[in-house]
């Protein structure tokens, strides 16, 4: 969910009558010191002797609520943890401008320390998420049972010679963040939101996109609706992506690892082709134990599309021998 990619909802647009989804099966939230932040997680389940608790990380602009379809469809019930990352949902960004994926790696760290601390746990990602778990289950082998990786793709290989251009962006974008000039769109109402959602991912239902449209956004005091995101996540990262340095981590992976792809392919209109879906594939190659499912009639937003696929590709990964 990119607040970039579509524009702001018009005012002629219909409105939303339908009722918001009903889930299946109630979450628990709560709030937890993580590092020096209050960090927010769900729950859904409770712990099993002798069962993995599954993990679940959501992508960029996005929040831990969003795995409610995939937890309503599981067939099973399990123990879920679904915590919204720093600075997205309701964890607070605790004053930064900026966002690092070393931070990702080391608040998943304190979330199994706290969660989980004497076994391995099942873990999920979904896009930046997807990135996240698949660099920690490299760096931290020993902490995961099965891995899932929902649409992580990476990015395109980075050369020595951008990195001038590449700090010099960034902070030309930190001015631009404390001039206000990087701030998210606000929107006027709930369905407003919903209805953005749906412009961004045509495929997800009006009940749905209502509901989580009330995850994703709240109003503030002048009564207009706020995604429940920092701003600095849209500045460019400064740190070169360094695909060797990535495919040394991913030859540490000991958990057999299940890399769920939709069908429609959007990587070709995110990356111009500076980055493709073969070289993804290429870069799997170093996991020692992948398998890659392919979910129909999806778009990168797969676990809103069909979490009926993605929970039932889930739970066999995870239940499999």
């Amino acid at each position: 969910m990119n607040d970039t990619q579509q524009p702001p909802i018009s005012p002629e647009e219909p409105v939303l009558t339908v009722p918001a989804y009903s889930p299946r099966r109630a979450a628990r939230s709560s709030t937890l010191p993580v590092r020096t932040l209050p960090y927010h997680v769900l729950q859904w389940g409770q712990p099993q002797p002798g069962v993995a608790p599954l993990v679940m990380v959501h992508g960029w602009m996005d929040v831990g609520a969003s795995y409610q379809f995939v937890v309503d469809a599981m067939a099973t019930e399990r123990w879920v943890i679904a915590p919204d990352w720093r600075g997205f949902g309701l964890t607070p960004s605790g004053g930064a401008d900026c966002f690092w994926f070393p931070d990702y790696l080391a608040d998943l760290d304190a979330l199994l320390d706290h969660f989980s601390p004497d076994a391995p746990v099942d873990l999920v990602g979904h896009s930046m998420g997807g990135n996240v778990v698949m660099l920690y289950a490299g760096i931290r082998p020993e902490r995961i049972r099965k891995l899932v990786n929902l649409e992580g793709f990476g990015l395109p290989a980075a050369k020595p010679a951008q990195a001038p251009g590449r700090y010099a962006l960034w902070m030309d974008e930190l001015k631009a963040l404390r001039q206000g000039d990087k701030d998210l769109k606000t929107y006027p109402s709930h369905q407003a939101v919903a209805q953005r959602l749906q412009k961004t991912n045509p495929r997800l239902p009006p009940d749905k996109a209502l509901w989580l449209a009330s995850q994703w956004a709240a109003p503030d005091a002048q009564g207009q609706w706020r995604i429940l995101g920092e701003a600095g996540h849209k500045l460019v990262n400064p740190q070169l992506y360094r695909v060797e340095e990535v495919q040394a981590i991913y030859q540490r992976i000991t958990a057999p690892t299940l890399a769920v792809e939709a069908s429609h392919n959007q990587m070709a209109k995110w990356w111009q082709n500076r980055y493709t879906l073969d070289e993804y594939h290429q870069r799997l190659q170093s996991v020692p134990n992948v398998r890659i499912e392919v979910i129909d009639d999806a778009g990168h937003m797969l676990h809103h599309d069909q979490p009926e696929a993605v929970a039932r590709l889930i739970e066999a990964h995870i239940t499999s021998t």
